[in-house]
């Protein structure tokens, strides 16, 4: 995050979105959030594909993907050829998951950071085939990346067969070293399927430069592509294996223009391809902003680490992660002697932050339920914030001052 933040107006920010004022909208981590633009680019693109379904579904919209896989290769550091267009990065996983085949005994490695559906997928595939889910338990709170390659490193065995490892966490918002890790299982014989759900429109990437066999990677979160677009990259010597979930023509296609790779994935039924021929209008609204994308990103990682230590000081908690560890997300830890004061009505902190003070944020567990130990504590709860260009510090204030009053700290 070296390059400088261009300042922005976050209330001139605002008006390219259509989130709802009457809420403080501090979650763009779950789901992200589209600007208007970019839904109005999508709504032209349904348009052209409802006139003539047949000559565009039939005939263009081949043609079509390879305009958007250009400009997702150029954004994503890679050849077009070596990218998949998936609904979401966790189809993305269960793709990889299902190609692969492991025998009894064979083992899949990931963090206690991943994401729970990502391990959910893991433990399934695992048990079809007497593999085994082995996990490395990295510390948190945190205080060097070395930490998570020494974990990983020595959790891996002569059976380890995959790796499977979040670039930026979804409980922890931790931005782990995935280059170095990867480089690092390569050289151990151990492919890396990297789940990158929140890493593209949050940090540079250059995946030809990580190496990983398998990258997959959500584009409507910080890239703020619409709903159902994603990506999934195969390394090209590993493009043979990989099958999409849904087999359809492409399986025996007598093309041979194309790579049953691209043949297989570009077309897997009917569907509204609409959301991922967006994208090159998300990409270039982004970059038009002043200093463009890496202004983008510097601005949205200043803004999280403003937010955490607002957090942190009204809690009075340390935080528990570097700066260098973050992106545009910071996990929090709440108090854990606080007894929240909930509203009538809500069950939970996050429930009532929306309820009673129009506060939309996670509160996330760490370790997730698909890692934790039998007869292990509790989870530590955290409250995870997002930052994006719309959001400004005093919305930090607003969450702070309502869990003050809910955890009763004084």
């Amino acid at each position: 995050m070296a390059h400088a933040a261009h300042p922005v107006d976050p209330a001139a920010m605002r008006d390219l979105w259509s989130l709802d004022p009457s809420v403080t909208f501090l979650n763009h981590g779950s789901f992200g959030a589209c600007p208007i633009p970019v839904l109005e680019a999508q709504g032209a693109w349904r348009t052209r594909l409802e006139a003539e379904p047949v000559d565009f579904l039939g005939r263009a919209l081949e043609g079509h993907l390879d305009g958007v896989r250009a400009a997702l290769g150029a954004f994503l550091g890679t050849h077009p050829d070596d990218l998949a267009l998936v609904t979401n990065a966790t189809t993305g996983v269960g793709t990889v998951l299902r190609s692969l085949a492991f025998a009894a005994g064979d083992e899949i490695l990931v963090t206690d950071h991943e994401y729970n559906a990502a391990v959910n997928a893991a433990r399934y595939v695992a048990e079809r085939a007497g593999a085994t889910v082995r996990v490395a338990r990295i510390p948190f709170p945190i205080d060097d990346p070395a930490q998570v390659t020494a974990a990983v490193l020595d959790a891996v065995g002569p059976r380890t067969r995959l790796a499977m490892i979040s670039h930026v966490t979804s409980p922890t918002a931790l931005v782990f070293p995935i280059p170095e890790l990867v480089a690092a299982l390569r050289a151990r014989g151990v492919e890396t399927l990297v789940d990158g759900a929140h890493a593209p429109g949050m940090i540079p990437l250059d995946l030809d430069a990580i190496g990983a066999g398998y990258y997959t990677g959500n584009c409507h979160k910080w890239m703020c592509g619409p709903k159902g677009s994603a990506f999934l990259h195969v390394r090209r010597d590993l493009q043979p294996d990989i099958r999409p979930l849904v087999i359809s023509h492409g399986a025996n296609s007598p093309r041979e223009d194309r790579s049953r790779f691209r043949l297989e994935f570009d077309w897997t039924g009917t569907a509204d391809p609409s959301a991922h021929l967006a994208l090159p209008a998300a990409i270039d609204l982004i970059g038009s902003l002043p200093g463009g994308w890496p202004a983008h990103m510097a601005a949205n990682h200043a803004l999280a680490l403003a937010g955490r230590d607002r957090l942190r000081q009204a809690l009075r908690v340390p935080a528990p992660a570097p700066d260098r560890m973050l992106g545009s997300m910071a996990a929090v830890p709440l108090p854990e002697q606080a007894e929240p004061a909930l509203p009538a009505g809500t069950t939970s902190v996050d429930e009532a932050l929306f309820a009673g003070y129009r506060v939309e944020v996670p509160i996330t567990a760490f370790p997730v339920a698909a890692v934790k130990e039998d007869g292990a504590v509790d989870p530590q709860r955290y409250v995870r914030i997002s930052a994006q260009r719309y959001n400004d510090l005093a919305q930090y204030g607003r969450l702070a001052d309502a869990l003050q009053e809910m955890l009763r700290i004084t």
